[in-house]
């Protein structure tokens, strides 16, 4: 397993107040990314882009130590082929959280993936995938393949609008005993849930001192959303917004 840059030493204080508590019915959810100044994640569509310093990256390892598990969409793990461990190490321990995909037609695939190697290895969690319940016939050899793995399906029926509620995810996640989740994008997920002050319980975004442009992929909710407990921390680069969502 390869090193990280080192924690600043205020890093773990100023994120506290944010950090994981108890909440009752479903798991206590913190929204973290890092977005340029023009609020964008990435340069185009399907790209990766980096955006954070050494140090900032390593707090998103921290973060993800002190949570149960990582979500993200089907998008981002289709452009980025994240490997989704953990590298923070604490009194020489990981906590490695459970890697968690809503990918709700199945387009990924896990057999030759990044996230597979360090299962491999013994380096990362085997994950859960989260697809709807009416899915068809032509994923069924990535599902045994997944669940011959030890992975899980984890199946949820579609709303009305022909999308898995957010409070259905959560309540499966939930009953599965993931008591906190880290919920890292991509785009329409941050977009959707940055609307969700019942949903989530902290934000946590790192700004690089960068603009990508017009070509940019946007993250920037429908309707005014304000903040409420914010702190900002400064780094060699970076800079960091702690907050939570003001309830309306």
């Amino acid at each position: 397993m390869s090193h990280i840059f080192p924690l600043p030493s205020d890093l773990p204080e100023f994120l506290s107040p944010y950090l994981p508590k108890s909440v009752e019915a479903k798991p206590f959810v913190t929204l973290t990314y890092a977005q340029s100044l023009d609020s964008k994640i990435a340069a185009k569509p399907g790209t990766r882009t980096a955006i954070s310093h050494l140090e900032t990256k390593t707090m998103t390892h921290y973060l993800r130590s002190v949570h149960d598990g990582i979500l993200i969409g089907s998008g981002t793990v289709l452009a980025d082929d994240p490997g989704l461990n953990c590298r923070f190490k604490e009194n020489g321990n990981i906590n490695t959280p459970r890697p968690i995909i809503l990918d709700p037609s199945f387009k990924w695939d896990y057999k030759g993936s990044k996230l597979e190697l360090l299962v491999s290895r013994n380096e990362s969690l085997k994950p859960w995938i989260i697809i709807n319940d009416d899915s068809n016939d032509n994923i069924k050899e990535k599902i045994q393949y997944v669940e011959n793995s030890g992975g899980r399906i984890i199946k949820i029926a579609r709303n009305s609008d022909g999308k898995i509620k957010w409070e259905d995810i959560l309540k499966t996640l939930h009953r599965l005993r993931i008591k906190s989740l880290m919920i890292e994008g991509g785009a329409k997920i941050i977009n959707d849930l940055l609307e969700r002050d019942d949903l989530v319980n902290s934000l946590i975004v790192t700004i690089g001192p960068t603009f990508l442009g017009q070509q940019g992929v946007d993250v920037s909710p429908l309707e005014l959303v304000k903040l409420e407990n914010t702190q900002w921390w400064t780094g060699t680069q970076d800079v960091i917004l702690a907050a939570n969502l003001q309830h309306n």
